[in-house]
């Protein structure tokens, strides 16, 4: 066992984002000498984004007797903060500075120098996934609550892409839910509920969807003359829609001749712009 007359550490965690990094590496070194922290204080200087906090900083490490640890990304202030270290010539490791040398070298590239990147890439990670675990629970109408929920409602016959429009969406981090619309069946409570500057409706000509539901039909091993591609059919189902989207007062999108990513594209236009 190590003496109980163990020698007091102080360090201090500077950083220009939380701090996250570098009482991570400061915890795992100090963990090689003593296990459970003992005898150490580790205090973490989170949000460091002026000259004069840096001064601070050092001027009481001095008083403390303090190491410094420090993970700035801003070349400005990790050669500030050297300068203030040499002047009480205090101990200090840049955890960061030296890779992002080597980097740049290595790259020959200048590094953006924005603290946080890190953190705003994980965040951003989180919500791609959040918003399509979310399409795919309330895709297709299944759960009618996801309307109020959502940041964006799609609605529309069958074979109007609101699968994959739903999907594309949700990668671009927007919650979407859809919901089929079917003469024989009354739509959600929900759906009138929602606000109509949300909600989009798809519709596609009668001739361009009775090819495709045709196809449809073909590649599941259908007859392709069955009541869901007839035209007939199909018209009812227009109808139905716009009789729905009329009563709710949204914007209706023609999807006939246009890809995934073009619809998508003016669904984001128009909720950007509201």
């Amino acid at each position: 066992m190590r003496s109980e007359t163990m020698k007091m550490l102080n360090l201090f965690i500077v950083s220009d984002s939380i701090g996250e990094t570098g009482e991570l590496v400061a915890k795992a070194a100090i963990s090689q000498f003593r296990p459970g922290l003992q005898h150490t204080k580790l205090k973490r200087f989170p949000h460091i984004d002026s000259l004069d906090h840096i001064k601070e900083i050092t001027e009481l490490a001095n008083e403390q007797k303090a190491i410094i640890l420090y993970t700035l990304v801003q070349k400005g202030m990790r050669d500030a903060l050297i300068k203030y270290c040499d002047l009480y010539n205090l101990e200090s490791v840049d955890l960061i500075g030296p890779v992002i040398n080597l980097l740049e070298k290595n790259l020959e590239e200048k590094a953006f120098e924005e603290p946080g990147l890190v953190r705003k890439l994980d965040e951003d990670y989180f919500k791609k996934i959040e918003a399509i675990e979310f399409a795919v629970k309330y895709d297709d109408g299944r759960d009618p609550r996801g309307v109020l929920q959502a940041d964006i409602v799609l609605i529309g016959v069958s074979r109007t892409s609101k699968t994959p429009l739903s999907q594309y969406l949700a990668h671009k981090r927007y919650k979407v839910a859809n919901v089929p619309l079917v003469p024989e069946v009354e739509p959600p409570e929900e759906l009138f509920l929602v606000d109509p500057a949300k909600c989009f409706g798809l519709v596609i000509t009668p001739e361009k969807l009775n090819t495709i539901r045709k196809e449809r039909l073909i590649a599941i091993g259908l007859n392709d003359d069955a009541s869901y591609a007839k035209i007939d059919r199909i018209n009812d189902e227009i109808a139905h829609f716009e009789k729905i989207v009329q009563k709710i007062g949204c914007r209706v999108i023609d999807v006939t001749n246009r890809a995934v990513e073009e619809t998508a594209n003016v669904v984001i236009n128009h909720v950007q712009q509201k």
